[in-house]
Protein backbone atom coordinates (compact mmCIF):
# COMPACT_ATOMS: atom_id res chain seq x y z
CA UNK A 1 0.00 0.00 0.00
CA UNK A 2 2.84 2.25 0.45
CA UNK A 3 4.24 1.56 -2.94
CA UNK A 4 1.03 1.86 -4.07
CA UNK A 5 0.78 5.65 -2.23
CA UNK A 6 3.78 6.87 -4.01
CA UNK A 7 3.11 5.61 -7.29
CA UNK A 8 0.43 7.70 -7.41
CA UNK A 9 -2.27 6.51 -5.08
CA UNK A 10 -6.23 6.42 -5.98
CA UNK A 11 -6.41 9.41 -7.86
CA UNK A 12 -3.30 8.45 -9.94
CA UNK A 13 -5.13 4.56 -10.61
CA UNK A 14 -8.35 6.59 -11.64
CA UNK A 15 -6.67 8.60 -13.80
CA UNK A 16 -5.36 5.63 -16.10
CA UNK A 17 -10.09 4.52 -16.10
CA UNK A 18 -11.13 7.83 -16.93
CA UNK A 19 -12.86 6.46 -19.72
CA UNK A 20 -14.75 3.93 -17.49
CA UNK A 21 -16.13 7.16 -15.39
CA UNK A 22 -18.62 9.21 -14.98
CA UNK A 23 -16.16 12.64 -14.37
CA UNK A 24 -18.92 14.42 -14.20
CA UNK A 25 -21.26 13.69 -11.29
CA UNK A 26 -20.49 15.90 -8.14
CA UNK A 27 -18.89 14.14 -5.33
CA UNK A 28 -19.30 14.76 -1.56
CA UNK A 29 -17.14 17.44 -1.71
CA UNK A 30 -19.27 19.21 -4.22
CA UNK A 31 -16.46 19.50 -7.01
CA UNK A 32 -16.56 16.62 -10.08
CA UNK A 33 -14.42 13.12 -10.13
CA UNK A 34 -13.26 15.19 -12.93
CA UNK A 35 -12.16 18.28 -11.24
CA UNK A 36 -10.48 15.72 -8.78
CA UNK A 37 -8.13 13.89 -11.05
CA UNK A 38 -6.82 17.62 -12.66
CA UNK A 39 -3.15 16.48 -12.60
CA UNK A 40 -3.35 13.29 -11.21
CA UNK A 41 -0.78 10.72 -12.68
CA UNK A 42 1.00 8.33 -11.70
CA UNK A 43 4.83 8.43 -10.69
CA UNK A 44 5.65 4.64 -11.19
CA UNK A 45 4.29 2.04 -14.05
CA UNK A 46 5.64 -0.91 -12.14
CA UNK A 47 3.68 -0.78 -9.31
CA UNK A 48 0.31 1.25 -11.42
CA UNK A 49 0.28 -0.59 -14.22
CA UNK A 50 -1.14 0.56 -17.81
CA UNK A 51 -4.15 -1.23 -18.92
CA UNK A 52 -1.87 -2.47 -21.78
CA UNK A 53 0.91 -4.10 -19.48
CA UNK A 54 -1.18 -6.09 -16.91
CA UNK A 55 0.67 -7.68 -14.19
CA UNK A 56 -1.21 -10.70 -15.70
CA UNK A 57 -3.50 -12.19 -19.04
CA UNK A 58 -6.55 -12.59 -16.89
CA UNK A 59 -8.35 -11.72 -13.33
CA UNK A 60 -6.58 -13.14 -9.84
CA UNK A 61 -9.69 -14.54 -8.72
CA UNK A 62 -11.82 -17.62 -10.37
CA UNK A 63 -14.61 -19.23 -9.22
CA UNK A 64 -14.38 -23.21 -9.04
CA UNK A 65 -16.73 -25.81 -9.75
CA UNK A 66 -17.07 -29.62 -8.65
CA UNK A 67 -18.46 -32.33 -6.58
CA UNK A 68 -17.20 -30.56 -3.79
CA UNK A 69 -18.40 -27.13 -4.37
CA UNK A 70 -21.77 -27.49 -6.36
CA UNK A 71 -22.28 -24.36 -5.20
CA UNK A 72 -18.87 -22.80 -6.02
CA UNK A 73 -15.66 -21.85 -4.34
CA UNK A 74 -12.82 -19.53 -4.90
CA UNK A 75 -9.22 -19.22 -5.14
CA UNK A 76 -6.84 -15.86 -5.43
CA UNK A 77 -4.85 -17.93 -8.01
CA UNK A 78 -2.51 -14.97 -8.70
CA UNK A 79 -1.13 -15.39 -5.52
CA UNK A 80 -0.60 -18.99 -5.41
CA UNK A 81 2.58 -20.41 -6.78
CA UNK A 82 2.10 -21.52 -10.81
CA UNK A 83 2.68 -25.53 -9.74
CA UNK A 84 0.19 -25.85 -7.78
CA UNK A 85 -2.22 -24.22 -10.11
CA UNK A 86 -3.25 -28.06 -11.20
CA UNK A 87 -2.37 -30.46 -8.59
CA UNK A 88 -3.83 -33.64 -7.22
CA UNK A 89 -2.84 -34.76 -3.62
CA UNK A 90 -4.39 -36.23 -0.58
CA UNK A 91 -6.23 -34.63 2.08
CA UNK A 92 -5.32 -34.28 5.33
CA UNK A 93 -8.49 -33.04 7.12
CA UNK A 94 -9.10 -30.86 10.28
CA UNK A 95 -12.70 -30.48 11.63
CA UNK A 96 -12.25 -27.29 13.25
CA UNK A 97 -9.48 -24.60 13.65
CA UNK A 98 -8.30 -24.98 16.94
CA UNK A 99 -7.36 -28.95 16.38
CA UNK A 100 -5.30 -28.01 12.95
CA UNK A 101 -3.54 -25.17 15.24
CA UNK A 102 -2.79 -27.89 17.65
CA UNK A 103 -1.79 -30.58 15.39
CA UNK A 104 -0.82 -29.40 12.20
CA UNK A 105 3.01 -29.76 13.03
CA UNK A 106 2.45 -33.37 14.24
CA UNK A 107 4.69 -35.56 12.16
CA UNK A 108 1.59 -38.54 12.81
CA UNK A 109 0.06 -36.83 10.34
CA UNK A 110 2.35 -37.57 7.56
CA UNK A 111 2.13 -34.16 6.01
CA UNK A 112 4.27 -33.70 2.88
CA UNK A 113 4.38 -31.31 0.55
CA UNK A 114 1.92 -32.58 -2.55
CA UNK A 115 -1.06 -32.57 0.57
CA UNK A 116 -3.94 -31.10 0.25
CA UNK A 117 -5.25 -29.21 3.60
CA UNK A 118 -8.70 -28.91 4.69
CA UNK A 119 -10.36 -26.89 6.96
CA UNK A 120 -13.81 -27.59 8.03
CA UNK A 121 -16.81 -25.80 9.72
CA UNK A 122 -15.39 -22.62 9.18
CA UNK A 123 -18.19 -21.32 7.49
CA UNK A 124 -21.07 -18.79 8.55
CA UNK A 125 -22.80 -20.96 10.34
CA UNK A 126 -20.57 -23.96 11.10
CA UNK A 127 -17.55 -21.03 12.13
CA UNK A 128 -19.62 -19.38 13.35
CA UNK A 129 -19.97 -16.65 11.52
CA UNK A 130 -17.32 -17.02 8.27
CA UNK A 131 -13.95 -16.41 10.24
CA UNK A 132 -10.67 -15.76 8.39
CA UNK A 133 -9.17 -18.51 8.72
CA UNK A 134 -9.05 -19.54 4.97
CA UNK A 135 -4.73 -18.89 4.75
CA UNK A 136 -4.04 -22.00 6.35
CA UNK A 137 -0.55 -22.22 8.01
CA UNK A 138 2.15 -24.35 6.49
CA UNK A 139 3.16 -27.33 9.10
CA UNK A 140 7.04 -25.90 10.49
CA UNK A 141 8.66 -29.09 9.03
CA UNK A 142 8.16 -28.21 5.49
CA UNK A 143 8.88 -24.27 6.19
CA UNK A 144 12.07 -25.80 7.46
CA UNK A 145 12.91 -27.83 4.22
CA UNK A 146 11.37 -24.72 2.13
CA UNK A 147 8.27 -25.06 1.19
CA UNK A 148 6.32 -22.26 1.00
CA UNK A 149 2.83 -22.68 -0.37
CA UNK A 150 0.40 -25.97 -0.93
CA UNK A 151 -3.19 -26.66 -1.79
CA UNK A 152 -5.54 -25.30 1.18
CA UNK A 153 -9.28 -25.10 1.27
CA UNK A 154 -11.73 -24.28 4.14
CA UNK A 155 -15.48 -23.14 3.67
CA UNK A 156 -13.77 -19.70 5.38
CA UNK A 157 -12.62 -16.78 4.43
CA UNK A 158 -9.37 -14.65 4.36
CA UNK A 159 -7.75 -11.31 3.93
CA UNK A 160 -7.55 -9.53 0.44
CA UNK A 161 -4.00 -9.48 1.74
CA UNK A 162 -3.39 -13.48 2.37
CA UNK A 163 -1.49 -15.15 -0.79
CA UNK A 164 -1.11 -19.05 -1.18
CA UNK A 165 -3.28 -21.85 -3.21
CA UNK A 166 -6.42 -21.20 -0.91
CA UNK A 167 -9.85 -22.34 -2.15
CA UNK A 168 -11.98 -20.46 -0.17
CA UNK A 169 -15.79 -19.60 0.38
CA UNK A 170 -16.36 -23.19 -0.56
CA UNK A 171 -20.45 -23.72 -0.55
CA UNK A 172 -22.38 -25.59 0.47
CA UNK A 173 -20.51 -25.08 3.84
CA UNK A 174 -19.81 -28.34 5.49
CA UNK A 175 -21.82 -27.48 8.26
CA UNK A 176 -24.67 -27.86 6.64
CA UNK A 177 -24.37 -30.83 4.80
CA UNK A 178 -21.81 -29.42 1.87
CA UNK A 179 -20.00 -32.54 0.71
CA UNK A 180 -16.56 -31.33 2.80
CA UNK A 181 -18.62 -33.03 5.22
CA UNK A 182 -17.78 -36.06 3.41
CA UNK A 183 -14.16 -35.64 3.35
CA UNK A 184 -11.70 -38.31 4.59
CA UNK A 185 -7.82 -37.91 5.41
CA UNK A 186 -6.39 -39.88 2.00
CA UNK A 187 -8.57 -38.95 -0.07
CA UNK A 188 -7.76 -37.38 -3.28
CA UNK A 189 -8.59 -34.10 -4.11
CA UNK A 190 -7.57 -32.46 -8.00
CA UNK A 191 -7.50 -28.46 -7.88
CA UNK A 192 -7.59 -27.37 -12.11
CA UNK A 193 -7.86 -23.39 -11.93
CA UNK A 194 -7.21 -23.29 -16.05
CA UNK A 195 -10.15 -25.83 -15.81
CA UNK A 196 -11.96 -23.79 -12.95
CA UNK A 197 -12.62 -27.37 -11.13
CA UNK A 198 -12.27 -28.52 -7.69
CA UNK A 199 -13.19 -31.83 -7.10
CA UNK A 200 -13.09 -34.65 -4.73
CA UNK A 201 -12.01 -37.99 -6.59
CA UNK A 202 -13.92 -40.45 -4.98
CA UNK A 203 -17.49 -40.52 -6.32
CA UNK A 204 -18.39 -44.20 -5.85
CA UNK A 205 -17.86 -43.15 -2.04
CA UNK A 206 -20.11 -40.44 -1.76
CA UNK A 207 -23.45 -41.67 -1.36
CA UNK A 208 -22.31 -44.34 1.21
CA UNK A 209 -20.77 -41.27 2.93
CA UNK A 210 -23.50 -39.25 2.52
CA UNK A 211 -26.08 -41.63 4.02
CA UNK A 212 -23.82 -42.07 7.42
CA UNK A 213 -23.13 -38.21 8.02
CA UNK A 214 -24.21 -36.72 11.24
CA UNK A 215 -24.07 -33.07 12.21
CA UNK A 216 -21.75 -31.72 14.31
CA UNK A 217 -23.02 -28.69 16.46
CA UNK A 218 -21.81 -25.32 15.61
CA UNK A 219 -19.16 -24.22 18.28
CA UNK A 220 -20.10 -21.19 20.75
CA UNK A 221 -18.62 -17.95 18.80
Amino acid sequence: MEDFHFAGGLPGFLSRITDLLHLDRPTVSHDTLREQLAGARVHDDDVIRPRDNPVASEGGVAVLRGNLCPDGAVIKHIAAEPRLLRHTGPAVVFDDYRTMRRTIDDPALGITADSVLVLRGAGPKGGPGMPEYGMLPLPDPLLKQGVRDMVRISDARMSGTGHGACVLHVAPESHVDGPMALVRTGDPVTLDVRARTFRLDVDDELARRRAEWTRTPAPRS
